[in-house]
């Protein structure tokens, strides 16, 4: 993988726990899927809000990205990780532009009570974060 492919990048912001490289990462046109929401969430400000919860919910000491398959302008990334006792197993579909601008983010998740517990942790982490502003 080169270095400098966004998917770099976003292994750089989660392995540093840092949301404030989500900025310059994400265009401004930029579709988020959500696994437990029905429709795309667009544009950069609620892909921020929305990957900046899953900072949160996702990314602890067990969670680990064990595969990738990149194209030249898209990657699949699965993972796992356990939270509150229970195995989650996913993955993060990435499509980007010749800017290397991250267009397209979609997450999908097993097994159903998996989707359950997250769907409880995103909803709270985003009505906190909303809180806030």
């Amino acid at each position: 993988m080169s270095s400098n492919t966004p998917i770099a990048t976003w292994h750089q912001l989660v392995q540093s726990r840092n949301t404030r490289g989500l900025g310059a990462l994400l265009a401004d046109e930029v579709v988020f899927h959500s696994p437990v929401v029905h429709t795309p969430q667009l544009g950069k400000a609620v892909t921020t809000l929305y990957l900046s919860a899953a900072f949160h919910v996702f990314f602890n000491e067990s969670f680990r990205y064990v595969r990738e398959v990149i194209g030249s302008h898209d990657a699949v990334l699965e993972f796992t990780v356990v939270i509150d006792g229970i195995a989650v197993n996913g993955v993060d579909m990435i499509k980007w532009n010749d800017a290397g601008q991250i267009t397209e983010f979609k997450v999908m998740i097993r097994p159903l009570k998996a989707i359950n517990l997250i769907h409880q942790k995103m909803a709270a982490m985003l009505q906190a974060q909303q809180s806030q502003q």
